[in-house]
Order: structure tokens, then sequence, then C-alpha cells
């Protein structure tokens, strides 16, 4: 498992607090608060309908919560539209991906390479040749794991498989020249040998200095990677802390009774 957190004087680059949200009868998120610092990967964990994606969508402005404050690098931006929290440095995959399918895999990366962030941060350094944005597109396309020298990076996207679509998403946000990435459950779908190669890649960023808060079932190939690990279950933060420590609790352990994460992942 990667190191922890090195110093708690630091300022976190996220801060959620005290996140509420309510859908009719329905308390998804009861008074949630969580900080993440520079450089750390920070798993979100929980059974089915624990509030994790409504926590993410709060996060990221395609929910309004009802109650609480989200900051992001010192500002607020709580129930800021999606787009102009994106703009801050703030991006995510979504757990059903959401490519342009009857594009290339490579011209997906061509709508961010042209936002005003990319272009503020120096993330497309083109030159205002067409071309030099393709070859940028190709080169983050390269470094999440397409075999630059075959047609892959070149099919169109709805008939790359799910390992390549995981990847596609992760572009996508690299290509913001983000500071923090939500990752939705990227290891879904995959299959082991995908997932074996997914989790390198996801150190690689870590270690290149990007910040990440992954929701993730799948806990063993989580754990290896996250610093810290926060539980929720119907809307409430049950524990945060270290893999081991927060599997140790007992209101976690019956959270996942009988479940197949504790069985197979832990």
């Amino acid at each position: 498992m990667s190191a922890g957190r090195a110093q708690d004087t630091r300022e976190p680059m996220l801060k959620a607090e005290n996140l509420s949200k309510r859908f009719g009868g329905i308390l998804a998120l009861s008074q949630v608060s969580l900080e993440v610092f520079p450089g750390e990967i920070i798993g979100i964990i929980g059974p089915n309908g624990s509030g994790k994606t409504t926590f993410v969508n709060a996060l990221t402005g395609f929910i309004k919560s009802d109650t609480g404050k989200v900051t992001f690098k010192g500002q607020d931006i709580t129930n800021l539209e999606p787009h102009k929290i994106a703009d801050l440095g703030l991006t995510r995959t979504f757990q059903v991906m959401r490519p342009y399918y009857t594009l290339p895999a490579f011209k997906n990366l061509i709508v961010p390479l042209f936002s005003p962030r990319a272009r503020r941060t120096g993330g497309w350094r083109g030159g205002g040749k067409m071309g030099s944005r393709d070859t940028v597109a190709v080169d983050i396309l390269e470094e999440i794991g397409f075999e630059r020298d075959s047609y892959v990076p070149y099919k169109v996207a709805s008939s790359l498989p799910t390992g390549y679509l995981k990847r596609l998403e992760l572009a996508r946000c690299l290509a913001l020249r983000p500071d923090l990435i939500i990752c939705d459950e990227v290891f879904s779908g995959l299959s082991m040998s995908e997932m074996a190669s997914m989790v390198p890649l996801i150190e690689k960023l870590q270690m290149e200095g990007m910040t990440l808060l992954m929701v993730e079932h799948r806990l063993r190939e989580l754990f290896r990677l996250a610093n810290r690990v926060m539980v929720l279950n119907f809307g409430c933060k049950i524990a945060e802390g270290s893999a081991e420590e927060v599997m140790e609790q007992s209101e976690v352990k019956e959270a996942y009774f009988g479940s197949e994460e504790v069985y197979e992942y832990v």
C-alpha cells in the first residue's frame, strides 16, 4: 500500500463539510465530511446504495446538495456547475462510460484539448495546427495504455472493449490537465489482467503528482493503492482510516456482512 499522508498541517486540496442530500423521503447523504490532501489516493467504499455516487455527484456539481459546503483549492465550489468545476481542475470519470461513440478514440480528446483550462495551463501546445492536437491526443492515450503504433487509438470508440473505454475516460480527464481526478469504479467490468495493468497506471499518476479520489467495489485493488479509505453506509460516514483500520471496525464488518467484497477481496 502507498505511504500515508505526510503532514496533517497541509491545507486540503478538496474539502467536503457536512454534505447532505435528500431525494423525496430518502436521505441519500447525511452530514458527510472528507478532506483530500495533495498527492493522496483516497478510496470511497460501501455497499450498494450507500451514497457513494451521490457524494461524488455533489462534489462535482451533477447534483445540488441540500446542506454543506465543498471547497477546492481554497475556493467555495458548492453547487457550482460541472463545467466550471472541471475548469478549476477537478475532473471525474463515470461508472457508465460516456465517450463520443461515433468518433475515433483519439478524437474524443480533442474537445478537452480545446478547453479554456487546457489552453490556460499549457495542456495543448499545438501552435494552431490540427495535426498537432491529434498528436497530443495520441500521446495522452499512449500514456494510459493505448498502443501508439497499433490501430487502437484510431478505432471508433463504440468498437472498443471495456478496458480501453475505461482508459479513454481517464485520458479525457488528463487532457484537461487536472489537479484532482475522481474515478467512479474504474475497475468495474475489467478482467483480472486488465485490472492488473490498471493498478500500475494509477500508481504512475500518483507518482507524477496527481491526486485521486476513487469510488470502488473492487477492494483488493483499491487497498493496494489507497492512502486512506472512507466508508459510507445508508448515506452516513461510518469509518475513515487505513484499509486495515476501517475493515477491522465492527460497523464496517456489519455493513459488508455476507457480501462478496469481504470474502473475496479483503
